[in-house]
């Protein structure tokens, strides 16, 4: 059994996800293949991802497609883009209907495995509080970390989550739109450029 599959069948979480506001059953999103040019490891489904099993299939992955610069055909060309979300499934809301956390036991049972299967990407995008954590290790204001974005390897991008509760924040440090993601948009379309050529010159 491959390991998307393995994932799209795992369970670990039935007990948990029962628990929560929602109940609502498991449904991994593995959007993944080896050789991937370009890994987005972002956080955890949201409720539309979890119904359509798609990622990034919301209001969120039309701004973070336009930050990268990418159709919708592109986004979802498995091989161009990887999707690894910290959770692979929708953690539910808690009883105040907020998101509830990525559980760690995802993490702990499927990342290592997934990164090794996918091989280092030429770029990785580095999105929201748990994945920053959880790759990076980098823990603090979320501002000066993604203002610190010169400094990371080349290749690697850290960026706020492109909810639309992020409005103030994008509207406070409008560096963000003005410089980093013109060089990220300018990353990507390189990486797509050598992946596939003609696709890149028709984008």
């Amino acid at each position: 059994m491959d390991l998307v599959t393995q994932i799209s069948k795992c369970r670990i979480c039935a007990d948990r996800f029962a628990k929560t506001a929602t109940q609502h059953r498991p449904r991994p999103v593995p959007w993944f293949q080896a050789g991937t040019p370009i890994m987005v490891a972002g956080q955890a489904p949201g409720m539309r991802v979890h119904k359509a099993g798609k990622p990034f299939f919301d209001r969120s992955g039309d701004r973070l497609r336009d930050w990268m610069g990418v159709t919708s055909d592109q986004f979802y060309d498995r091989g161009l883009v990887s999707v690894l979300p910290t959770a692979f499934c929708f953690p539910g809301y808690n009883t105040k209907l907020a998101d509830l956390p990525p559980p760690r036991i995802c993490w702990d049972t499927w990342h290592e495995q997934v990164l090794a299967h996918m091989g280092r990407p030429q770029i990785s995008l580095i999105i929201g509080k748990y994945a920053i954590e959880r790759h990076l290790g980098l823990r603090g204001a979320l501002t000066d970390i993604v203002a610190d974005w010169r400094t990371r390897p080349p290749g690697v991008f850290v960026l706020p989550h492109p909810s639309w509760r992020n409005n103030g924040w994008l509207r406070k440090n409008p560096w963000f739109e003005t410089h980093l993601v013109p060089a990220l948009r300018k990353d990507v379309k390189a990486a797509i450029a050598l992946s596939q050529p003609d696709t890149a010159e028709n984008a």
